[in-house]
C-alpha cells in the first residue's frame, strides 16, 4: 500500500541524501502544516499523485491479489471509514472496485428481476387470454429452456459469468414466441370447434413461422461463438440452445397442453376472446387500412427516418467504459468524477521500454528520451500524471544541490546517473524504485494515470508515443510496449466490441440466408428482412444521434435486436402468402393479416418488451 505515511521523500541535509517517509510524523500546529504542505508541493513526484496541486485531496493506493474480489475489499474499507468525517470525504474508485461491484450488482439483478419479470409477462398473458393454463404452458416452456441451456452450461463445468447470468431474461424473452400458437388456436377452436382439429390445424399454419422465427433468432445469437472472448462465446452458444429448446416446446409441449384443457374451460376461453377478438379486429383492421390508403406517405416517413437513422450510424463510436455503466450519481461513478478533478486519474497504464544491453536504462541520453516522452504525454489533457525513473534521478539531482531548480534535470554525466540509483536503491524501499527500473537497468517503465477510461484515450497515448518515437528514435533494437488496465480495455475494445459487430454483421447475413430458405424466394426473403434491418437502423441510428457510445451493453443488446426484430416479419409475410393462395385479393389478404396473425404478433411484441423492461433494474449501486 502506498500513501504519503509510507511513500519515501528524498531530501538531503549538509550534502547528504536523505529518505523517509513524506508523512513521518503527524504535524501538530499551523506552522508545522504548512511545513508539510510545502515540502509535498515542491516534491513533482507526489503532486497529482499522492496530493492535489490545491492540497484539497489526498490518495491511498491499495494494491490487490487479482484473485481478490475489489467490491468485498471495497466495502470492508468503508466499514473502517469514520461515519461522520466532517468537513472530509472519503472515495473508492478503481478498475477492481467498478469492476466486481458491477459483477456483484449484475448476479443480484438478475436473481431480482427474473422472477419479476415472469410474473408481470403471467399477469399480461391473463389479461390477453383469460386462461391459466395457457400461462402455465408458458411458463414451463419459458422454465424448461432456462433450466436445460443453464443445467447444461453448469454440467459442463463452464462457470456462470456475468453474462451468461443474464441468459433466463432473454429465454423469458424469447418464449413468449409461444403466443402465436396460443392466439392461432383460439381462432381456430371458434371456426372449428374441435379441439383436436382445431390444434393441428393451428400447428399446421403457425408451425412453419414459429420455426423459422426461433431458428433466425438462435442463429443470431449464436453468432457470438465467431468471437474470440469465452464468456461471450458461452452466452451467445447458452442462449441459442435455450431458443433451440423453445422451438422444441413449441412443436410439443405445447400442443400437448393445450390438448389437456377441458372442454369447459375451452368454451370459457373462447367466449372469453370473443368480445376482445372484435375490438382488436376492429382496430387492427383498421390500421391495415389506414396502411393501405396511405402507402406512399409512410414510405417517404420510412425513407426520412432511414436517412435519419443513416446519419446516427455514421456517429455511432465504439467504446468501452465500465465507468460510464454506472448512474452519473452513483458511488462508483462519483468518486471516479472526484478522484479525476483533484488527482492524477483513476484509469493506470504503463509503457515499458526493453533495451538490448543492461544499464543503457541508466544513460543520460535514454532518460533524457523519456523525460520528453512524458512531457509529449502530459500535452494531453486527460493524461493527468506521468512518472518515472527520470523523475527520480532529477529529484536526487536537485537536492543533492541544495534543491537549487537550475539541477532539476538529468545529469550529463553517466558515472552521476549510476551513483544517484545506487543511493536511491541503498536508502528508499525498493518496489518504489522497482515499479520504474529493473535492477541491471535493462527495462525502464513509465507510469501513466489517465483521466476518462474511454478506450479512445489510451489510443491516442500510443499515437502519441509512435510519433514522439518516430520523430525522436530511441537505440536499434529498444522496444516500447503498452500495459495495465487503460492498454487492457484499449485491445478489449478492439478484439471484442469490434468482434463483437462483427459476428453480429455475420448474423445479419446468416438470417437472410435463412429468410431466402424460408420464403423459397429472394425478393420475398428481402422483403422479410427489411423490418429486421429498419429496427436495427433506426435503433443504433438513434444511439449516434444522442451519443451513446456502442459499448459492452449495447453490443449484447444487439443480439437480441437480430432475434427478436426478424420473429415479426417471418409471422406475417408467411401469414399473408398463406392467405394470398387461399384469397387472391392482395388488398383483403393485407387487412386480415394485420388484423388476425397481427394480434398474436401484437401480443407477442408487448410481452417481449414488457419482459426486457422490467428487467431494467434501479439499484443501489446505480448500475
Amino acid at each position: 500500500m502506498d500513501s504519503l505515511t509510507t511513500v519515501d521523500n528524498v531530501s538531503s541535509i549538509n550534502g547528504e541524501l536523505v529518505v523517509k517517509p513524506a508523512l513521518n510524523v503527524i504535524p501538530q500546529s499551523d506552522s508545522e502544516l504548512a511545513t508539510l504542505r510545502q515540502t509535498l508541493l515542491d516534491n513533482p513526484l507526489f503532486v497529482n499523485r499522492f496530493v492535489s496541486a490545491d492540497s484539497k485531496a489526498t490518495a491511498i493506493y491499495i494494491p490487490i491479489e487479482p484473485t481478490a474480489n475489489g467490491k468485498e475489499i471495497a466495502d470492508k474499507i468503508r466499514s473502517l471509514l469514520p461515519q461522520t468525517p466532517g468537513n472530509g470525504q472519503f472515495y473508492l474508485a478503481g478498475d477492481p472496485v467498478a469492476r466486481d461491484t458491477f459483477g456483484t450488482e449484475m448476479f443480484r439483478q438478475m436473481a431480482l428481476f427474473s422472477p419479476i419479470a415472469g410474473i408481470v409477462m403471467c399477469i399480461a398473458l391473463w389479461f390477453m387470454f383469460r386462461n391459466v393454463t395457457v400461462i402455465v404452458a408458458y411458463m414451463v416452456v419459458a422454465m424448461i429452456s432456462i433450466i436445460w441451456s443453464m443445467g447444461g452450461l453448469i454440467g459442463l463445468g463452464y462457470p456462470v459469468h456475468i453474462m451468461s447470468s443474464m441468459s433466463p431474461v432473454f429465454l423469458m424473452a424469447i418464449a413468449t414466441d409461444a403466443v402465436h400458437v396460443f392466439n392461432e388456436f383460439v381462432f381456430q377452436l371458434k371456426e372449428v370447434g374441435d379441439k383436436r382439429r382445431a390444434i393441428l390445424e393451428t400447428m399446421k399454419v403457425v408451425g412453419p413461422p414459429v420455426f423459422y422465427s426461433d431458428l433466425t433468432t438462435a442463429v443470431g445469437f449464436a453468432a457470438l461463438a465467431t468471437g474470440s472472448i469465452i464468456p461471450v462465446t458461452i452466452f451467445g452458444l447458452v442462449v441459442g440452445f435455450g431458443t433451440v429448446v423453445i422451438l422444441l416446446m413449441s412443436y410439443t409441449l405445447v400442443p400437448a397442453i393445450l390438448a389437456l384443457i377441458p372442454e369447459k374451460h375451452i368454451l370459457r376461453m373462447v367466449k372469453s376472446s370473443e368480445e376482445k377478438t372484435r375490438e382488436s379486429f376492429s382496430w387492427l383492421s383498421r390500421l391495415g387500412k389506414f396502411c393501405i390508403e396511405n402507402t406512399k406517405p409512410i414510405l417517404v416517413a420510412g425513407l426520412v427516418l432511414m436517412v435519419v437513422a443513416t446519419v446516427g450510424l455514421v456517429r455511432i463510436r465504439v467504446n468501452n467504459n465500465m465507468v460510464n455503466w454506472f448512474k452519473h450519481d452513483s458511488v462508483v461513478r462519483t468518486a471516479d468524477r472526484v478522484m479525476n478533478q483533484h488527482l492524477g486519474g483513476t484509469s493506470t497504464a504503463y509503457l515499458v521500454i526493453q533495451g538490448q544491453e543492461d544499464g543503457v536504462m541508466g544513460t543520460p541520453a535514454m532518460l533524457r528520451q523519456i523525460e520528453g516522452l512524458q512531457r509529449e504525454l502530459e500535452k494531453d489533457p486527460l493524461v493527468g500524471k506521468t512518472f518515472s525513473v527520470a523523475d527520480y534521478v532529477k529529484r536526487v539531482n536537485r537536492v543533492l544541490h541544495d534543491n537549487n531548480p537550475a539541477f532539476d534535470r538529468i545529469p550529463d554525466s553517466g558515472r552521476e546517473v549510476g551513483q544517484y540509483l545506487f543511493l536511491l536503491q541503498s536508502a528508499a524501499k525498493p518496489r518504489h524504485l522497482d515499479n520504474v527500473i529493473d535492477f541491471p537497468s535493462k527495462t525502464a517503465n513509465v507510469i501513466l494515470q489517465l483521466k476518462s477510461w474511454d478506450a479512445g484515450v489510451m489510443e491516442k497515448v500510443a499515437a502519441r508515443t509512435d510519433a514522439f518515437l518516430a520523430a525522436n528514435p530511441l537505440p536499434k533494437g529498444t522496444a516500447v510496449k503498452p500495459a495495465g488496465i487503460a492498454y487492457f480495455n484499449q485491445v478489449w475494445n478492439h478484439e471484442v466490441l469490434w468482434g463483437m459487430v462483427s459476428s453480429f454483421l455475420w448474423g445479419l447475413v446468416f438470417v437472410l440466408i435463412l429468410l431466402v430458405i424460408e420464403t423459397r424466394s429472394f425478393l420475398w426473403g428481402v422483403l422479410s428482412f427489411l423490418p429486421l434491418l429498419f429496427t436495427i437502423a433506426f435503433i443504433y441510428g438513434v444511439v449516434g444521434l444522442i451519443g451513446k457510445d456502442f459499448d459492452m451493453p449495447v453490443a449484447v443488446l444487439s443480439t437480441l435486436a437480430l432475434g427478436g426484430s426478424d420473429d415479426f416479419a417471418i409471422h406475417f409475410v408467411r401469414r399473408f402468402r398463406q392467405r394470398v393462395r387461399e384469397k387472391p385479393d392482395l388488398k383483403e389478404a393485407l387487412i386480415w393479416t394485420v388484423a388476425r396473425p397481427g394480434k398474436g404478433i401484437f401480443s407477442n411484441a408487448i410481452l417481449f418488451a414488457l419482459g426486457l423492461r422490467i428487467s431494467r433494474p434501479t439499484s443501489p449501486s446505480g448500475f
